[in-house]
């Protein structure tokens, strides 16, 4: 496998199949530009992506495909793995896991509650 534009093609495979978006398409939903996506993903998105790249790379190690489109199959079914457990997550909660929420978005919303008081309020 050569670096570079198979493993971007990978990599969208994956995020297509668990999350149902690409990675361009995933990174403007959570509203990022430069901003790396895992950076910006929720715990239970990153986990899930963790489970879709931990079964593609255990799915590639015992087929040992040989072309790119083997391995774009072994992304594929990968991201299956993820997706499910996605699916299971989502009926089981009532909600999306696959969230907007980016870390900029989180960290705008939170202000702050006030001015730290000075040390002689401290000392009373």
């Amino acid at each position: 496998m050569e670096e570079g534009i198979q493993y971007a093609t990978l990599t969208d495979i994956i995020y297509q199949q668990w999350a149902g978006k690409t990675a361009k398409e995933y990174k403007q939903f959570k509203g990022l530009k430069k901003e790396n996506l895992r950076d910006n993903m929720t715990n239970e998105e990153l986990v899930l992506n963790m489970l879709a790249e931990l079964s593609t790379t255990s799915i590639t190690k015992s087929k040992n495909p040989q072309t790119l489109e083997d391995n774009m199959q072994c992304a594929a079914d990968g991201g299956d793995v993820a997706r499910v457990a996605r699916e299971q997550l989502e009926a089981k909660t009532g909600r999306s896991v696959v969230s907007p929420l980016s870390a900029k978005r989180f960290f705008e919303g939170q202000e702050p509650k006030g001015e730290i008081e000075d040390d002689k309020n401290i000392e009373e």
